[in-house]
């Protein structure tokens, strides 16, 4: 087992029926610095064009100032345990915002993209602290029957805060600009500090735990999770495999994880303690985040880009539909923790990972007139699922968990979170590129069957280019530009289904592993 410093009294779960005021001011302020951080991974998805035209990026180059935050975000994670360890949480907690909000304010500055993904990464790097700092605060300032209602508060920050994004984005560019989109996490940051400064009592520096750290688990862990995590966002753009850069980053990233987990296995001070996942409850709940990380993550990357593809909407018209994914959540967080008294968690875990499932299946049948009001219903399942996943999902993975592992098994679960989303993204986006062109194929293959309806048709978007002042050859030409335009966007319609119909049955292999846990 790995060499874990003693909990002071501040950090220590209470043993009385009441919460301290001021641990809950801390808890609350590590979960505004939790929401902050996970609300920064989409916020700017919506404003990339605009940063684009500022910077002077391509598109392709302007996708970097997401990969980068999250391929430092990926990296910070398995750090934080050791780092509040050596450095104490009311210490390390105040430095990671301080930094997180100085990066923020660079990336409004940048003067070009290269400076952007730098302060990108660095808004990554210190905001990825922030989250499983957040989860371990839950664990460990409250009692156990309290637990269930920290739990809720930090299922909102890990559901609700990605569903807003996007909107919450939309909105500040729209109405300001995008440099608002990175202003408008200073306000809270300053706030995040006062609250942890106040709420925690300072640790002494552990210089021995800081000085004998696993570096050779530290450098493995950042080459292979960092490598992994650009290859899946750039995997589709450069071809996979047909990419010398691709294959080379495989084998990197291979090459370091599978070192750094024999690694972690054997060194006495691990920096994360995989023998956790010897635990069969511990283990199956990691493989459950992963399938939340890809349904929540994948859900969030697909639905703009259906909206935008098929529908034409702009930032504000997709942030006004994926509202229904994010505010119904907050109805029912409240309810769930005092239903984990009387239901079973491992229940109520599968209940919410069917109802997201029969979420993403209601999206299996979109057409061509599948626009914004009929994707309501398939949110609103959405909202009700999420909530009833994320916190009894908590309780079920730290059933068996030692106080003193709850940051390296908070570091786990935040891990596979968020590889289950990268993942999600790279296989959704190669899925998509490919079930198009196919369907595309099938449906220029059935043009012969269907020959006389594809002329007719022909004819009557000839006719309609003709009456608006086109002649006769160059209305044809407009007419068959037309139907290739609809045939591809129907093989595109096809292909989003088949990505939901993907998603419909990973949430059901969830919803079986969970119900087939022991009690």
């Amino acid at each position: 087992m790995s060499a874990v410093t003693v909990a002071p009294d501040s950090l220590a779960t209470p043993t009385s029926t009441s919460v301290p005021r001021r641990h809950w001011i801390a808890l609350f302020g590590g979960l505004l610095g939790a929401f902050m951080a996970i609300l920064d991974i989409q916020i700017t998805n919506s404003s990339l064009k605009d940063i684009q035209g500022a910077l002077s990026a391509t598109l392709d180059e302007s996708s970097w100032i997401s990969t980068s935050y999250l391929v430092a975000e990926m990296i910070a994670i398995p750090l934080s345990g050791w780092l509040s360890r050596s450095l104490g949480k009311r210490r390390y907690l105040t430095w990671t915002t301080a930094i997180f909000t100085l990066s923020s304010f660079l990336c409004s500055m940048s003067w070009n993209l290269g400076s952007m993904i730098t302060f990108r990464a660095m808004q990554g790097f210190s905001g990825g602290a922030l989250i499983p700092l957040a989860f371990s605060l839950v664990v460990q300032l409250l009692p156990i029957h309290k637990r269930a209602v920290g739990m809720a508060l930090f299922g909102i920050t890990a559901t609700f805060a990605p569903a807003v994004g996007p909107t919450f984005g939309g909105w500040l560019t729209e109405n300001l600009s995008w440099h608002y989109i990175f202003y408008i996490n200073i306000p809270p940051a300053i706030l995040v500090i006062s609250m942890i400064r106040y709420g925690l009592d300072q640790e002494p520096l552990n210089l021995s735990t800081l000085l004998k750290a696993d570096w050779i688990g530290i450098l493995t862990m950042g080459l292979g999770l960092g490598c992994l995590e650009v290859m899946l966002e750039e995997g589709n753009r450069e071809e996979w495999f047909n990419s010398g850069f691709i294959v080379t980053l495989s084998i990197i990233a291979a090459v370091s994880l599978v070192y750094f987990v024999i690694n972690e296995l054997q060194h006495k001070q691990p920096l994360v303690n995989l023998r956790l996942l010897r635990q069969g409850q511990f283990a199956m709940s990691c493989l459950a985040y992963l399938i939340l990380g890809m349904a929540l993550f994948g859900s969030i990357y697909v639905l703009p880009l259906y909206l935008t593809q098929i529908q034409q909407y702009n930032a504000m018209e997709i942030g006004k539909v994926l509202m229904w994914m994010g505010f119904p959540q907050l109805i029912f967080f409240p309810i769930v923790p005092k239903l984990t008294r009387v239901i079973k968690p491992k229940n109520l875990v599968t209940f919410g990972f069917a109802m997201y499932g029969l979420s993403c299946y209601v999206n299996t049948h979109m057409s061509a007139d599948f626009g914004g009001d009929q994707l309501i219903l398939s949110m609103l399942l959405r909202a009700v699922g999420s909530p009833f996943i994320m916190v009894p999902l908590s309780l079920v993975a730290m059933k068996n968990i030692s106080k003193a592992d709850t940051p390296d098994a908070s570091t786990l679960t935040n891990v596979m979170r968020n590889l289950g989303g990268a993942f999600s993204i790279a296989f959704i986006a190669t899925l998509l590129d490919n079930k198009a062109r196919e369907h595309l194929a099938h449906i220029k293959e059935s043009l012969p069957a269907v020959s006389t309806n594809a002329w007719q048709q022909l004819l009557q978007q000839s006719e309609f280019f003709v009456r608006t002042g086109s002649d006769g050859g160059t209305a044809l030409m407009q007419a068959q530009s037309a139907l290739a335009a609809a045939m591809q966007r129907d093989a595109a319609i096809m292909a989003y289904n088949d990505v939901f119909l993907m998603m419909t049955a990973f949430l059901a292999l969830a919803a079986v592993i969970i119900f087939c846990m022991k009690d």
